[in-house]
Protein backbone atom coordinates (compact mmCIF):
# COMPACT_ATOMS: atom_id res chain seq x y z
CA UNK A 1 0.00 0.00 0.00
CA UNK A 2 0.99 3.60 -0.56
CA UNK A 3 0.89 6.20 2.24
CA UNK A 4 -2.25 8.34 2.21
CA UNK A 5 -2.77 11.90 3.40
CA UNK A 6 -4.35 10.77 6.64
CA UNK A 7 -1.17 8.83 7.45
CA UNK A 8 0.87 12.02 7.16
CA UNK A 9 -1.51 13.93 9.43
CA UNK A 10 -1.52 11.11 11.96
CA UNK A 11 2.28 10.92 12.07
CA UNK A 12 2.65 14.66 12.55
CA UNK A 13 0.03 14.71 15.31
CA UNK A 14 1.84 11.97 17.24
CA UNK A 15 5.17 13.73 16.72
CA UNK A 16 3.74 17.04 17.97
CA UNK A 17 2.19 15.57 21.12
CA UNK A 18 4.85 12.86 21.72
CA UNK A 19 1.92 10.76 22.88
CA UNK A 20 -0.59 8.51 21.12
CA UNK A 21 -3.46 9.26 23.50
CA UNK A 22 -3.30 13.05 23.14
CA UNK A 23 -2.79 12.77 19.38
CA UNK A 24 -5.82 10.49 19.07
CA UNK A 25 -7.92 12.96 21.08
CA UNK A 26 -6.92 15.81 18.78
CA UNK A 27 -7.62 13.73 15.67
CA UNK A 28 -10.88 12.43 17.19
CA UNK A 29 -10.12 8.81 16.46
CA UNK A 30 -9.59 5.82 18.74
CA UNK A 31 -6.06 5.25 19.97
CA UNK A 32 -5.89 1.63 18.66
CA UNK A 33 -6.93 2.93 15.23
CA UNK A 34 -4.19 5.56 15.32
CA UNK A 35 -1.56 3.00 16.33
CA UNK A 36 -2.68 0.69 13.53
CA UNK A 37 -2.51 3.50 10.95
CA UNK A 38 1.01 4.46 12.03
CA UNK A 39 2.12 0.81 11.72
CA UNK A 40 0.64 0.72 8.21
CA UNK A 41 2.63 3.84 7.33
CA UNK A 42 5.86 2.36 8.71
CA UNK A 43 5.23 -0.83 6.73
CA UNK A 44 4.59 1.19 3.57
CA UNK A 45 7.83 3.21 3.83
CA UNK A 46 9.85 0.27 5.13
CA UNK A 47 11.40 1.95 8.18
CA UNK A 48 10.53 2.63 11.81
CA UNK A 49 9.31 6.23 12.09
CA UNK A 50 8.52 6.42 15.81
CA UNK A 51 10.43 5.24 18.84
CA UNK A 52 8.08 4.13 21.59
CA UNK A 53 9.56 4.25 25.11
CA UNK A 54 6.89 3.88 27.77
CA UNK A 55 4.40 6.71 27.51
CA UNK A 56 6.73 8.90 25.47
CA UNK A 57 6.92 8.72 21.70
CA UNK A 58 9.47 10.49 19.54
CA UNK A 59 10.52 10.50 15.91
CA UNK A 60 13.44 8.32 14.87
CA UNK A 61 16.06 9.88 12.59
CA UNK A 62 14.21 8.43 9.61
CA UNK A 63 10.93 9.65 11.09
CA UNK A 64 12.22 13.21 11.48
CA UNK A 65 13.32 13.21 7.83
CA UNK A 66 9.97 11.83 6.67
CA UNK A 67 8.04 14.30 8.85
CA UNK A 68 9.91 17.22 7.25
CA UNK A 69 8.65 16.21 3.81
CA UNK A 70 5.20 15.36 5.16
CA UNK A 71 4.81 18.91 6.51
CA UNK A 72 5.94 20.32 3.18
CA UNK A 73 3.50 18.08 1.28
CA UNK A 74 0.56 19.16 3.44
CA UNK A 75 1.49 22.84 3.07
CA UNK A 76 1.69 22.47 -0.69
CA UNK A 77 -1.62 20.64 -0.77
CA UNK A 78 -3.28 23.42 1.26
CA UNK A 79 -1.81 26.00 -1.13
CA UNK A 80 -3.15 24.00 -4.07
CA UNK A 81 -6.62 23.89 -2.54
CA UNK A 82 -6.55 27.66 -2.06
CA UNK A 83 -5.43 28.08 -5.67
CA UNK A 84 -8.38 26.04 -6.90
CA UNK A 85 -10.79 28.11 -4.81
CA UNK A 86 -9.13 31.39 -5.73
CA UNK A 87 -11.50 33.70 -7.59
CA UNK A 88 -9.70 36.13 -9.88
CA UNK A 89 -12.41 38.77 -9.75
CA UNK A 90 -12.07 38.92 -5.92
CA UNK A 91 -15.77 38.33 -5.44
CA UNK A 92 -14.85 35.87 -2.71
CA UNK A 93 -11.78 34.55 -0.95
CA UNK A 94 -9.95 34.63 2.37
CA UNK A 95 -6.90 36.52 3.64
CA UNK A 96 -4.83 35.78 6.77
CA UNK A 97 -2.92 38.85 7.96
CA UNK A 98 -0.82 39.56 11.07
CA UNK A 99 0.73 42.83 12.20
CA UNK A 100 3.00 43.84 15.05
CA UNK A 101 0.90 45.59 17.73
CA UNK A 102 1.98 49.22 17.27
CA UNK A 103 0.46 49.24 13.78
CA UNK A 104 -3.02 48.56 15.14
CA UNK A 105 -3.22 52.16 16.34
CA UNK A 106 -2.76 53.86 12.97
CA UNK A 107 -2.23 51.45 10.08
CA UNK A 108 -4.36 48.31 10.42
CA UNK A 109 -7.72 50.07 10.78
CA UNK A 110 -7.64 52.29 7.68
CA UNK A 111 -5.86 49.73 5.53
CA UNK A 112 -8.20 46.85 6.34
CA UNK A 113 -11.30 49.04 6.20
CA UNK A 114 -10.35 50.28 2.72
CA UNK A 115 -9.64 46.72 1.56
CA UNK A 116 -13.05 45.57 2.83
CA UNK A 117 -14.75 48.46 1.04
CA UNK A 118 -13.09 47.51 -2.22
CA UNK A 119 -13.55 43.75 -1.85
CA UNK A 120 -16.47 43.00 0.51
CA UNK A 121 -16.58 39.35 -0.56
CA UNK A 122 -13.13 38.67 0.91
CA UNK A 123 -13.15 37.47 4.52
CA UNK A 124 -10.19 38.54 6.65
CA UNK A 125 -8.46 37.00 9.64
CA UNK A 126 -6.46 39.86 11.21
CA UNK A 127 -4.37 39.33 14.33
CA UNK A 128 -1.63 41.01 16.35
CA UNK A 129 1.58 39.08 16.84
CA UNK A 130 5.28 39.46 17.51
CA UNK A 131 7.59 39.72 14.52
CA UNK A 132 9.26 36.37 15.28
CA UNK A 133 5.88 34.65 15.42
CA UNK A 134 4.69 36.33 12.22
CA UNK A 135 7.68 35.01 10.28
CA UNK A 136 7.32 31.52 11.75
CA UNK A 137 3.61 31.48 10.88
CA UNK A 138 4.32 32.60 7.33
CA UNK A 139 6.82 29.77 6.86
CA UNK A 140 4.32 27.28 8.32
CA UNK A 141 1.57 28.58 5.97
CA UNK A 142 -0.56 29.80 8.86
CA UNK A 143 -0.51 33.33 7.38
CA UNK A 144 -0.62 34.88 3.92
CA UNK A 145 0.95 38.26 4.75
CA UNK A 146 2.52 40.09 7.66
CA UNK A 147 3.41 43.70 8.40
CA UNK A 148 6.45 44.26 10.61
CA UNK A 149 9.94 45.80 10.35
CA UNK A 150 13.03 45.36 8.22
CA UNK A 151 16.02 43.53 9.64
CA UNK A 152 17.43 40.03 9.72
CA UNK A 153 14.56 37.84 8.54
CA UNK A 154 14.26 34.08 8.73
CA UNK A 155 15.38 32.19 5.60
CA UNK A 156 12.46 31.93 3.20
CA UNK A 157 10.88 35.27 4.15
CA UNK A 158 10.55 37.95 1.48
CA UNK A 159 10.26 41.58 2.65
CA UNK A 160 8.98 44.58 0.69
CA UNK A 161 9.66 48.04 2.13
CA UNK A 162 6.52 50.13 2.67
CA UNK A 163 7.44 53.33 4.53
CA UNK A 164 9.67 54.78 7.24
CA UNK A 165 8.35 55.07 10.77
CA UNK A 166 9.74 57.75 13.10
CA UNK A 167 9.74 57.54 16.90
CA UNK A 168 9.69 60.37 19.43
CA UNK A 169 9.57 61.03 23.13
CA UNK A 170 5.86 61.52 23.92
CA UNK A 171 4.35 63.32 26.93
CA UNK A 172 0.91 64.31 28.18
CA UNK A 173 -0.41 67.66 29.47
CA UNK A 174 0.90 67.06 33.02
CA UNK A 175 4.51 66.35 32.07
CA UNK A 176 7.19 68.94 33.07
CA UNK A 177 8.86 68.77 29.65
CA UNK A 178 5.72 69.85 27.79
CA UNK A 179 6.58 72.99 25.83
CA UNK A 180 10.35 72.60 26.33
CA UNK A 181 12.25 74.60 23.67
CA UNK A 182 14.36 72.68 21.18
CA UNK A 183 15.32 69.00 21.21
CA UNK A 184 15.96 67.45 24.60
CA UNK A 185 19.37 65.80 25.15
CA UNK A 186 18.90 62.11 25.82
CA UNK A 187 21.12 62.42 28.89
CA UNK A 188 18.43 64.35 30.82
CA UNK A 189 16.02 61.46 30.44
CA UNK A 190 17.70 59.60 33.30
CA UNK A 191 15.96 62.13 35.57
CA UNK A 192 12.49 61.35 34.16
CA UNK A 193 10.10 58.48 34.81
CA UNK A 194 8.83 56.40 31.92
CA UNK A 195 5.89 54.24 30.92
CA UNK A 196 6.98 51.94 28.10
CA UNK A 197 5.72 49.07 26.03
CA UNK A 198 6.66 45.65 27.39
CA UNK A 199 9.62 43.69 26.09
CA UNK A 200 7.38 41.60 23.79
CA UNK A 201 7.22 44.56 21.41
CA UNK A 202 9.85 45.03 18.72
CA UNK A 203 9.42 48.76 19.39
CA UNK A 204 10.59 48.29 22.99
CA UNK A 205 13.75 46.47 21.90
CA UNK A 206 14.43 49.28 19.44
CA UNK A 207 14.02 51.88 22.22
CA UNK A 208 16.22 49.99 24.67
CA UNK A 209 19.00 49.62 22.12
CA UNK A 210 19.04 53.35 21.32
CA UNK A 211 19.38 54.43 24.94
CA UNK A 212 21.91 51.70 25.69
CA UNK A 213 24.00 52.93 22.75
CA UNK A 214 24.06 56.39 24.38
CA UNK A 215 24.63 55.05 27.92
CA UNK A 216 21.28 56.30 29.19
CA UNK A 217 19.51 54.26 31.85
CA UNK A 218 15.79 55.00 31.93
CA UNK A 219 13.72 54.90 35.12
CA UNK A 220 10.80 52.69 34.10
CA UNK A 221 7.85 53.17 36.40
CA UNK A 222 5.35 51.19 34.32
CA UNK A 223 5.23 48.71 31.47
CA UNK A 224 2.16 47.94 29.36
CA UNK A 225 1.41 45.44 26.61
CA UNK A 226 -1.36 47.60 25.15
CA UNK A 227 -0.93 50.75 23.09
CA UNK A 228 -4.33 52.06 24.20
CA UNK A 229 -3.50 51.55 27.87
CA UNK A 230 -0.15 53.28 27.44
CA UNK A 231 -1.56 56.36 25.71
CA UNK A 232 -4.32 56.72 28.31
CA UNK A 233 -1.84 56.45 31.19
CA UNK A 234 0.60 58.98 29.73
CA UNK A 235 -2.27 61.40 29.06
CA UNK A 236 -3.17 61.35 32.76
CA UNK A 237 0.16 60.94 34.56
CA UNK A 238 3.46 62.89 34.49
CA UNK A 239 5.18 60.00 32.75
CA UNK A 240 6.98 60.06 29.42
CA UNK A 241 6.94 57.31 26.80
CA UNK A 242 8.33 56.62 23.33
CA UNK A 243 5.92 55.92 20.50
CA UNK A 244 5.71 56.19 16.71
CA UNK A 245 4.97 59.79 15.69
CA UNK A 246 1.81 58.67 13.90
CA UNK A 247 0.27 57.48 17.16
CA UNK A 248 1.08 60.71 18.99
CA UNK A 249 -0.35 62.82 16.16
CA UNK A 250 -3.65 60.90 16.38
CA UNK A 251 -4.10 61.84 20.06
CA UNK A 252 -4.79 65.49 20.84
CA UNK A 253 -3.70 65.02 24.47
CA UNK A 254 -0.23 63.67 23.53
CA UNK A 255 2.72 65.76 22.38
CA UNK A 256 5.88 64.43 20.68
CA UNK A 257 9.16 65.99 21.79
CA UNK A 258 12.29 65.66 19.60
CA UNK A 259 15.44 64.22 21.14
CA UNK A 260 19.11 64.66 20.39
CA UNK A 261 20.47 62.30 19.26
CA UNK A 262 17.15 61.42 17.65
CA UNK A 263 15.71 57.96 17.88
CA UNK A 264 16.55 56.11 14.66
CA UNK A 265 13.66 55.56 12.28
CA UNK A 266 12.59 52.09 11.14
CA UNK A 267 11.48 50.68 7.81
CA UNK A 268 8.04 49.09 7.86
CA UNK A 269 7.87 46.04 5.61
CA UNK A 270 5.31 43.72 4.08
CA UNK A 271 6.33 40.11 4.73
CA UNK A 272 5.43 36.98 2.79
CA UNK A 273 6.84 33.51 2.25
CA UNK A 274 9.12 33.15 -0.76
CA UNK A 275 8.31 30.82 -3.63
CA UNK A 276 4.75 30.08 -2.63
CA UNK A 277 1.38 30.55 -4.24
CA UNK A 278 -0.14 33.94 -3.50
CA UNK A 279 -3.91 34.12 -3.68
CA UNK A 280 -5.64 36.90 -5.59
CA UNK A 281 -6.72 38.35 -2.23
CA UNK A 282 -3.13 38.41 -0.94
CA UNK A 283 -1.85 40.03 -4.13
CA UNK A 284 -4.61 42.65 -4.02
CA UNK A 285 -3.90 43.47 -0.38
CA UNK A 286 -0.16 43.72 -1.04
CA UNK A 287 -0.78 46.11 -3.93
CA UNK A 288 -3.13 48.21 -1.80
CA UNK A 289 -0.63 48.30 1.11
CA UNK A 290 2.06 49.63 -1.23
CA UNK A 291 -0.36 52.26 -2.57
CA UNK A 292 -1.30 53.29 0.98
CA UNK A 293 2.35 53.48 2.01
CA UNK A 294 3.20 55.74 -0.94
CA UNK A 295 0.36 58.11 -0.04
CA UNK A 296 1.33 58.04 3.65
CA UNK A 297 4.97 58.81 2.85
CA UNK A 298 3.96 61.74 0.66
CA UNK A 299 1.99 63.26 3.55
CA UNK A 300 4.62 62.56 6.24
CA UNK A 301 7.27 65.27 6.71
CA UNK A 302 10.85 64.00 6.28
Amino acid sequence: MKPELRHLRYLLAVAEHANFTRAAEELRIAQPTLSQQIKQLEKAVGVQLLERTGRTVRLTDAGATYAHYARRALRNLAAGERAVLDVRDLSRGHLRLAVTPTFTAYLTGPLVADFHTRHPGITLDVRESTQDRIEADLLADRLDLGIAFSGAHLPGIEATALFTEALSLVVGPRHPDLGAPGPLPVSVLEERQFALLSGDFATRRHIDQHFADHHVRLRIALEANSINALTEIVARAPLATVLPDAIAHDHAHLTPIPLTPALPSRTVTLLRRESTYQSAAARAFAHQAIEWAQAYSALTPP
